[in-house]
Order: structure tokens, then C-alpha cells, then sequence
């Protein structure tokens, strides 16, 4: 029988100077699930002081800091960078450190000129827009003093003054000099006062102006225009150097981050650890077959200096208890890899029970085969399954998970064609080749399709066997469902469970005795008395099963809250194990059901194909018809019969053996998580990639 790998539980202890080198070597081979102690393992105190004080010694950012300043400096750039770390990243060190902060100072410095030119920029934009607006109006230069929204100053100011007066009214005014130390200032109303502090500190006189004199002077537009074109040559220069320093530091820039979002796992992962100032303890689940090749490896990288102990799950008093649930990996090679996530997706076996993996790699292919039978068509999920492989196309290498089942439901899809004789929705494409290969084969007059699924008077009793076999294709799953159950509960030594629950082996008693009477009156027999005994004993055994069990292990039996309601419980449980065991049978009449729809769809695609091929113009929309027909059956049937595939393996066989879920082994790595600042430890050691 397959079972998950076996699991060994690590502890590790090693000194704080070898800590990082073992993390990341962890975290690069996702070699181990930290266990749930160390996981819920609140911020070791002395393990936080230890670092805070140590980037306080050094003079040093933390890893979280420096990672913000890099975001920083690459969002500035508009550069994409990873939430995770990238294959080249490795801890940072001194070089690395370096750099980050020569390249975040020449971007940062940048970043503030560009910022500071785009301010002025629109400060002389806004001025230059409202002085043109009074360039042509008739009234005084004075009157302008009056205006609700602008304040103009124009005079003298005294050369041997602070020379700074730009600098000081920076964002709250514009300052024109005219020559011979004369200005022109100008500022909104709300900034008046600050603009007249600062030119009395440089000794302002106001210049006086001509009683007839008139409108903005044309000195002062001029001079905002010429500033403005240097302004906005300032801001394309900066702009151009920012392109730059994108194409120039991109790469750098998305290597550090990933090498600092490594450090800061890392560290915070750190922070959760149980340790002193000197030594850390790393405790886990680890694989067993890899068990030797993880102690080597830590052996290697801190030069011997670890302690490592390796213990059994039964030997763990949080697995004996109950309170701890051994990790589940599940390690497959070929094609039945792709159905691993299928299963995990309901949910991971427990430890040490049988992996039902293989059985679903051979039954969904039989039960999307028999529904989707259309050569043609199978024919295309077969390119897909191709094109999403390995050595298929880049661009689908997300989807590869899905390549191996594609391909086998496509094999399926492509022989269960060949019974039925569709191609492409069309029922005689195949008929020549099939009944040549028949002749090949010593079939004297073949018969072709072989398998008639098109409801008509003389086919009718060929589709009633074709639903039979696919009940029989159902109780045969049902029943390796019930044997896998019981055989999880004799491994785990729960023995009442295994042989008196409904899906223990009283329930496969009921359930064969069950078919056996039903074959016998489809074979012209007749129901018997001895048939009460060969049903009622072991709907007994479900009913009375917990009284039977301490019986024989020498208790004394219990009903319960009393004999009525023990006798009440027991007819419902009975009426649903009947229910049960024959809702489970007939659902299986689905799959002939959808292989039966699947023929007609593919016959009412060319039927209405047929009918307009004879109007004008009739065979360029039949093969429109035809291409469209084939392709929603592609389509929306193809992912249908996927979805009720999915639903009997769900309900119909792993309700029977999935009585309890296990825990999914999520090792700590670093690729497949998403870094955040809150719980990173539990995250990086509970994503898996």
C-alpha cells in the first residue's frame, strides 16, 4: 500500500553566529516545517535584545529599514520588485550594504531636486498665468497691492544684505531681480506677511512707481518666462536622469530587494526562535528519507557547531496526545504528480494513513474519458496538456501543474472516441479507419461505431448496459473507498471504528450483500429469508457497535440515555446507511448519462450544420457551425464534466475514508511566500511554494 513520506521530527540547536547561514540554507530547500510550538512561539525577549542591540553597537539600520528604503528609492524609479526573494538573491553583507546606501542616496538626491523643481515650476506657472491676466488692464500698478489673491513688491534691496532671500522665501514667494539690485516679488495675499519680514531683513525700499503707469510691467513677464523655460529645461534634465538611473540600476536595485526581504525573514524569524543571546533551538518536521542529507548539509555550513536530535512522531508527547498532527508530504513521480492537488484540495491524509492519490490518477481519467469521448476533441486537450508541459511554451508555465492530468484525460477522451466513433462532433470521420483496423484484426463484418450511444429503437439496450458498467465502475470505487478506511483504522489501532461504522467492515457487508441480492433478482431470482440475516446482522453490528465493542473488551456494555431512544437512533441509522449505500451506486449513472448528452450535443452540431449548408452560401456557415459547436463543447462541457469528475472522487470516495483531515507538511521556504510585517514567521513557515 502507498503511504506519505515518513517524517522525523528535528531539533536543532546551534550558535547565534551560525543561525543566518542555516536559515537561509532552510528557507532555499524548504527542507523543514517548524513545529507548531515554534510557530506559535511568542518573540523571544533576550533573542530581540540581542539584535536591537546590535544594530544600536554597530550603528546599523535594521533589515526591515533598509528594505523600505529600497522600496522607496524603486518606487520613485517606477521599478517592479519582487515579494519574494529571487533565486540570486544571498544575505547581504558589508559590499551589499554599501551599496544600498550609495544607490538610495543618488536616487533620493534626485528625487528631492525633481521634487523642488516641480515646485517651482508650478509657482511660476501660477504667477505667470495670473500676471498676464492684468498685462492689458487699464489700471494703476498700485491698485495691484489691493488684489484679494496676489501682493506685489518691487524696489531696492541692499547689496551687502543677506544674499539668501530666494533661498529663505523658497516655496512661499517669487523673486525676479530687475538689475541694479532692484526685485520684483510676489506672493499670495496669504503670504504677504512673510514676504514683507523677509525683504525688510534685507533692507527693502520700496521703488515708486509712476502715477500713470499702468498694467504689469512688461520686465516682470519677461523675466517669469525666461525663469520658467530654465525652470522646465531643469525639471526634463532631471526627468531624463531618472530614466537613467532606471535602466542603469534596475537590476541592482531588484537583487538587493530580494537579498534584504531574505534577511528580514530571517530576522523576524529570529525574533520567534527560543534561544539566549549565544544559541538558538530550531525544532520541526523534516522528511524522513531526507533526514541525513539536512544533517550533513548544517553539519557543513557551521563547521560542526550544531547539536542535533531526531525523534519519531511516536515519540512526541503533543502526537500521542492528540495535540500535534504529524505534516502529510505526498511524493509522487509521473502523472499521478498532477493529482496531488486535487486530492490536497479536500483535504491531506492523515499520517500514516494509506495516500489515495494513485487510485484518483486512475479513476478520473476512466470516469472524464467516458463522458468527453470525442477524438477530435480529445485531440485538443492533448496540444493543451503539450503546450503547459515542461517542454511546452514559457508563457503557460503557471499552468503546468495541469499538464500530466490534461494528458491523461485526454488519452481517455481519445479511446473512449474511438468506441463511440466521434471526431470533432462528427459520428463518421472514423468509420473507414475503425472498421479497416477491425478487419486487421480478424472481425469478420464490423460493426462501427462499436459503442452506439445515439438514443434510437435499436440502441436503447446498449446504452441501458453501457449505464450498467458504469454503476459497476462506481461500486468498485466505493468499495476501494470502504477498504482504504479500514485499513487507515486498523494502522492507527482504532479497531471499534474499523470493524462495526458505517464505512468500517460492517458497512462493506451491507453494501456487498446489498449488490449480491440485487444481481441475484436481475438474474431471475427472487428475494430469500436468509437474506434478513445476511442484512440485518451487520446493520446490527452499525447500530449496536459501541456496546458490541465493550462487550468484547470485557466493559460493560451502554445504551446511551436509555433503550427507547437507543432503539430510535438505530432505525435512523439504519434508513441512512440504506440511503447512503444507494444514493453512492446510482449517482454513477451520471457518467453514462453525460457520455449519452455528450452524443447528442455532437449530433444537434451537425444536424444544424446540415440544414444550413443547403441555403446560399450554406457551407461557409456550416463550418462556422461546426467550429463554434466543437468549440463550446470544448469549453463548457469539457469543464462540466471536469467539475462532476472532481465531485464523485469528493462525495462518493473520499467521504468514505476521509473521516478525519490531516496537516499538509508546509515547509519554511522562502520562494512561494509573501513577505508582510506581521506573522512572518508563521507565514514563511506555513506557505509551501
Amino acid at each position: 500500500m502507498i503511504r506519505p513520506e515518513k517524517m522525523k521530527r528535528f531539533e536543532l540547536t546551534l550558535l547565534a553566529k551560525d543561525a543566518d547561514a542555516a536559515l537561509e540554507y532552510l528557507g532555499r530547500t524548504g527542507a523543514m516545517q517548524f513545529a507548531e510550538e515554534a510557530r506559535k512561539q511568542p518573540p523571544d525577549q533576550g533573542s530581540a535584545e540581542k539584535l536591537s542591540s546590535f544594530e544600536e553597537k554597530e550603528g546599523k539600520e535594521g533589515k526591515k529599514e533598509i528594505l523600505e528604503k529600497i522600496r522607496s528609492a524603486a518606487g520613485y524609479l517606477g521599478i517592479l520588485l519582487p515579494m519574494e526573494p529571487e533565486e540570486s538573491a544571498k544575505l547581504p553583507g558589508p559590499e551589499e550594504e554599501a551599496r544600498t546606501e550609495r544607490l538610495c542616496a543618488e536616487i533620493a538626491e534626485v528625487n528631492a531636486a525633481e521634487i523642488a523643481a516641480k515646485q517651482e515650476k508650478a509657482k511660476i506657472e501660477h504667477t505667470l498665468e495670473e500676471s498676464r491676466s492684468f498685462v492689458n488692464l487699464n489700471a494703476p500698478f498700485k491698485d495691484f497691492d489691493q488684489l484679494s489673491y496676489l501682493t506685489l513688491r518691487i524696489g531696492h534691496i541692499d547689496p551687502k544684505g543677506p544674499s539668501d532671500l530666494r533661498e529663505r522665501l523658497a516655496d512661499r514667494a517669487i523673486v525676479i531681480p530687475l538689475g541694479e539690485n532692484r526685485v520684483l516679488a510676489a506672493a499670495s495675499r496669504k503670504g504677504r506677511f512673510a514676504l514683507d519680514t523677509e525683504l525688510k531683513k534685507h533692507s527693502f525700499t520700496a521703488m515708486t512707481i509712476p502715477e500713470e503707469f499702468r498694467g504689469i510691467p512688461a520686465e516682470m513677464i519677461a523675466t517669469l518666462e525666461s525663469r520658467l523655460d530654465q525652470v522646465s529645461g531643469e525639471v526634463d534634465r532631471l526627468e531624463a536622469l531618472k530614466r537613467d538611473l532606471k535602466s542603469r540600476h534596475e537590476r541592482d536595485l531588484r537583487f538587493l530587494a530580494s537579498s534584504y526581504i531574505m534577511a528580514h525573514i530571517i530576522e523576524e524569524i529570529k525574533r520567534h526562535l527560543i534561544g539566549t543571546k549565544t544559541a538558538f533551538l530550531l525544532t520541526g518536521w523534516v522528511p524522513a528519507a531526507r533526514t541525513s542529507e539536512i544533517a550533513k548539509n548544517l553539519a557543513e555550513i557551521t563547521e560542526g557547531r550544531i547539536s542535533l536530535k531526531t525523534f519519531d512522531p511516536e515519540e512526541i508527547e503533543t502526537v500521542q496526545t492528540g495535540a500535534e498532527k504529524v505534516p502529510v508530504s505526498l511524493k509522487h513521480k509521473g502523472f499521478v504528480k498532477g493529482f496531488e492537488s486535487l486530492v490536497l484540495s479536500y483535504g491531506a491524509p492523515l499520517y500514516g494513513a494509506i495516500d489515495p492519490t494513485p487510485f484518483v490518477a486512475v479513476f478520473f481519467p476512466i470516469f472524464f474519458g467516458i463522458m468527453f469521448g470525442d477524438f477530435g476533441q480529445g485531440l485538443v486537450l492533448l496540444l493543451l496538456g503539450l503546450l503547459t508541459s515542461e517542454k511546452g511554451l514559457k508563457k503557460f508555465a503557471k499552468l503546468r501543474i495541469y499538464s500530466k492530468p490534461l494528458i491523461s484525460v485526454s488519452i481517455a477522451s481519445m479511446i473512449m472516441g474511438l468506441l463511440t466513433g466521434e471526431c470533432f462532433a462528427n459520428h463518421t470521420l472514423l468509420a473507414g479507419p475503425t472498421r479497416k483496423v477491425l478487419e486487421l484484426l480478424g472481425v469478420e463484418n464490423p460493426e462501427v461505431p462499436i459503442l452506439h450511444l445515439m438514443p434510437s429503437s435499436h440502441s436503447i439496450g446498449t446504452i441501458f448496459l453501457f449505464f450498467g458498467f458504469t454503476i459497476v465502475l462506481g461500486i468498485i470505487l466505493n468499495s476501494i473507498g470502504l477498504w482504504l478506511n479500514v485499513i487507515n483504522h486498523f494502522a492507527m489501532k482504532q479497531y471499534e471504528r474499523a470493524l462495526f461504522s458505517k464505512t468500517g467492515l460492517a458497512g462493506i457487508a451491507v453494501f456487498w450483500y446489498a449488490l449480491f441480492i440485487g444481481v441475484r433478482c436481475i438474474a431471475g431470482g427472487s428475494i430469500a429469508w436468509f437474506d434478513a440475516l445476511g442484512l440485518g446482522l451487520p446493520l446490527i453490528c452499525i447500530v449496536a457497535g459501541h456496546p458490541l465493542w465493550r462487550l468484547i473488551t470485557g466493559k460493560r456494555p451502554l445504551l446511551g440515555e436509555g433503550l427507547f431512544l437507543f432503539c430510535i437512533e438505530g432505525v435512523v441509522e439504519i434508513l441512512e446507511v440504506l440511503s447512503t449505500y444507494i444514493s453512492s451506486t446510482v449517482s454513477f449513472v451520471r457518467v453514462g448519462a453525460f457520455a449519452v448528452s455528450h452524443a447528442v450535443l455532437s449530433f444537434v452540431v451537425f444536424y444544424l450544420a446540415d440544414m444550413v449548408s443547403k441555403v446560399p452560401v450554406g457551407p461557409l456557415f456550416s463550418l462556422g457551425i461546426i467550429l463554434v459547436g466543437n468549440g463550446i463543447i470544448i469549453l463548457l462541457e469539457g469543464m462540466i464534466v471536469a467539475i462532476q469528475v472532481a465531485r464523485l472522487q469528493y462525495y462518493e470516495f473520499f467521504s468514505k475514508f476521509f473521516t478525519e483531515m490531516g496537516a499538509k507538511f508546509k515547509p519554511f521556504r522562502f520562494r512561494g511566500n509573501v513577505v508582510s510585517d506581521a506573522a512572518v514567521l508563521g507565514r514563511a513557515s506555513g506557505n509551501s511554494k
